[in-house]
C-alpha cells in the first residue's frame, strides 16, 4: 500500500505542471532572471506532444530566458528556438485564445531588432473578437493581461472591465 501511495505521489509531482500554477507564474516571469529560470525549470518536462497551451508557455519560457544569456550567439539561438516552438503551437491550434495571448505578450515586449513583432495586430484582433466566448476563469486571466498590455487602447480595455 505504501509503495502504491509513493508511486501515485511521485507520478503527480513528476508529471506536467498544472495550468493554474503556470498562469500565476507567467505574470511575474519577466520581472527577474530568477523568475525566468524557475519558469524554465517548471516547464522543462513539457514536450511537443503535451497540451499545446503548456507547450506555448514552454516556448515563452525559452524566449524570456534568452534575454539572460550572456553570449550573443547563445542568446540568438535560444530566441530562435523559443520563437519556432511558439509559432508551431499557434500553427497547430490557431483558434486557441490563450496561445494567441502568449504570443502577443512576447511580441509586444521583444526588441524590434528581433523582427518578431509581426502578429501583434492579428492576435489582438483575435483576442478582442473571441474574448466573450471564453470561460469565466480564462476571461479573468485574459482581462488581467489586456489591462496591463501595451497593445490595447483604453477603449478596448473598457470592454473587459
Amino acid at each position: 500500500m505504501k509503495l502504491l501511495l509513493t508511486f501515485i505521489l511521485w507520478f503527480n509531482f513528476a508529471g506536467n505542471p498544472d495550468l493554474a500554477s503556470i498562469r500565476k507564474m507567467y505574470t511575474d516571469v519577466s520581472k527577474s532572471e530568477t523568475n525566468a529560470k524557475e519558469f524554465v525549470d517548471k516547464l522543462a518536462g513539457v514536450s511537443g506532444n503535451d497540451d499545446k497551451i503548456l507547450v506555448a508557455y514552454k516556448a515563452a519560457s525559452i524566449l524570456l530566458d534568452s534575454k539572460f544569456e550572456k553570449k550573443l550567439g547563445e542568446k540568438m539561438e535560444r530566441f530562435k528556438e523559443g520563437a519556432k516552438l511558439l509559432e508551431s503551437t499557434v500553427k497547430t491550434e490557431p483558434n486557441n485564445i490563450e496561445i494567441r495571448m502568449i504570443r502577443l505578450s512576447i511580441q509586444e515586449n521583444v526588441p524590434g531588432i528581433t523582427g518578431y513583432k509581426k502578429n501583434i495586430k492579428e492576435d489582438k484582433k483575435f483576442i478582442t473578437e473571441h474574448y466573450d466566448e471564453q470561460s469565466n476563469s480564462l476571461k479573468e486571466y485574459l482581462k488581467n493581461f489586456i489591462l496591463q498590455s501595451k497593445s490595447f487602447s483604453e477603449k478596448e480595455r473598457q470592454l473587459v472591465k
